[in-house]
């Protein structure tokens, strides 16, 4: 794989998608449907996958491509793939709340090497360079030059004191007694693949998700995650988590910064 080739791709395909997405947030209304497993979807989420889909093939034809959109049509796919959430977030973008994302892996080995996480209603980008470090972008996003970026890292975590970050979305009483076994100094909310990000960054230590995602909701973060110096484990056994899986799914899990003493469930 040209990773430099690649991590170029991404951001622009990023970029691009967010234009059309913040195009269509802008409108007074949008319509929104439901998917089979009663999911929202709109027409800012299939605008954005197609932009997406259309330039990763076009770029890379002959890399395995799995995208949300177009989940229906894909079968087990090995453990190298292209994977895509063209807006993760969806309703916190149906809310206007913001915290909405475009995500892009790659997975190799069935794990995320590389990703990039645009926010673009918050004007945060988050990528992993040709080397695998990752680097949070700021600036004017130009879609044809990468602009001031800077290398992130996770937090020196402190046992006594832990920042935690959960899903805005999807709180629910299991995540709270599984949060209750730590020293808790502050807690945050943020929606889609923000989380990763946050705790990439070390905005936060600890991301335990007790509830469904799938594996384009948390390959880029997982990717950025990863590059950032942090891990990604299942929740029930602590082991790594893995990509590749037949019907897509994730089991629960846990991100964090690796000073973290992990709690069992």
């Amino acid at each position: 794989m040209d990773y430099e080739k690649l991590v170029t791709v991404m951001r622009k395909l990023s970029l691009e998608a967010g234009d059309k997405i913040m195009e269509i947030y802008g409108q007074d209304d949008f319509d929104v449907k439901s998917k089979s497993d009663d999911s929202p979807v709109t027409a800012a989420d299939e605008a954005a996958d197609k932009i997406i889909s259309d330039g990763l093939r076009a770029a890379f034809p002959d890399v395995m491509l799995v995208t949300e959109e177009q989940s229906a049509t894909h079968t087990a796919q090995g453990d190298t793939f292209l994977i895509v959430d063209p807006l993760d977030g969806t309703k916190e973008f149906i809310h206007r709340r913001g915290d909405f994302t475009v995500n892009i892996a790659l997975v190799e080995g069935g794990i995320p090497t590389r990703g990039v996480v645009y926010a673009p209603a918050k004007s945060r980008m988050f990528f992993t360079q040709a080397d695998g470090q990752s680097v949070e972008e700021t600036g004017a996003f130009e879609k044809d030059k990468i602009g001031s970026v800077k290398a992130i890292s996770v937090s020196d975590a402190d046992n006594s004191a832990l920042m935690i970050v959960a899903s805005k979305s999807h709180r629910d009483q299991a995540t709270d007694d599984y949060i209750g076994k730590y020293q808790v100094k502050d807690m945050k909310s943020a929606g889609s693949s923000l989380k990763f990000c946050l705790v990439a960054t070390g905005e936060a230590d600890l991301y335990p998700r007790v509830g469904r995602t799938m594996e384009w909701d948390t390959a880029a973060g997982h990717a950025v995650l990863n590059g950032a110096g942090g891990a990604v484990v299942r929740f029930d056994d602590l082991t790594p988590l893995t990509y590749g899986k037949a019907d897509f799914a994730n089991p629960f899990f846990i991100a964090h910064a690796p000073g973290v003493e992990l709690k069992q469930a």
